[in-house]
C-alpha cells in the first residue's frame, strides 16, 4: 500500500518533514517502513554488512556527514538491498550507478550522484542511534514514509 506523504502531512500535522534536499535514484519512488541507522563517513563496510541482512521492509537511513568526495551506495549495494528486503534507503550522503539504481525495485533518496567509491575499513560508524539531518531527527523504529513530494517521518506507523 502507498501513503502519500501530502495526505499524510496533512492529516498528522506533528510528524516530522525532511527539508527538501534529496533526489530520487532507486526504481520505487513511494517507499515507507520502519527506520534502521547508520551513522558512517567516506566508508561503507557497514552499510554493504547491513543490507546482506534481512531487511524486513525496513528503510535504512544513513548519515554520510553529507559529504560530496564519493559515493555511498552504488549499483551492487542496491542490489543487496532488493535482494534482501528492504523498502528503501536515504542517504545523507551521495550514490552512484544512478542507471542501475534507477532499474532497481528499491526506494533510494540522496543528495546526488558521484563517481568515486568510498573507501572500506578506514573510519569508525555506528548504528541504531538517531542522526539528525535535514531539519529532522530520524530515530531507530520511527517509520519513514517516502514519495515524489518527499519524506515523512513518524513515531510509529500513520493512515490518512
Amino acid at each position: 500500500m502507498s501513503y502519500a506523504t501530502t495526505d499524510l502531512s496533512d492529516a498528522h500535522p506533528e510528524a516530522q518533514v525532511a527539508e527538501p534536499i534529496f533526489a530520487d535514484f532507486g526504481g520505487r519512488i513511494a517507499f515507507h517502513g520502519p527506520i534502521k541507522t547508520l551513522k558512517v563517513f567516506e566508508d561503507n563496510a557497514l552499510i554493504r554488512a547491513t543490507l546482506e541482512t534481512r531487511g524486513e521492509g525496513r528503510v535504512l537511513v544513513i548519515d554520510g556527514g553529507g559529504s560530496n568526495r564519493c559515493a555511498l551506495v552504488g549499483g551492487n549495494l542496491g542490489q543487496l538491498g532488493v535482494d534482501n528486503g528492504w523498502a528503501g534507503i536515504v542517504v545523507y550522503g551521495y550514490v552512484r550507478d544512478a542507471e542501475e539504481l534507477a532499474e532497481q525495485d528499491i526506494g533510494i533518496k540522496a543528495l546526488g550522484t558521484h563517481p568515486r567509491k568510498s573507501e572500506k575499513g578506514l573510519h569508525s560508524a555506528v548504528q541504531d542511534r538517531p542522526v539528525s539531518f535535514a531539519g529532522v531527527t530520524f530515530r531507530p523504529g520511527a517509520w519513514l514514509y517516502a514519495d515524489a513530494d518527499g519524506i515523512v517521518i513518524a513515531e510509529g506507523p500513520i493512515h490518512t
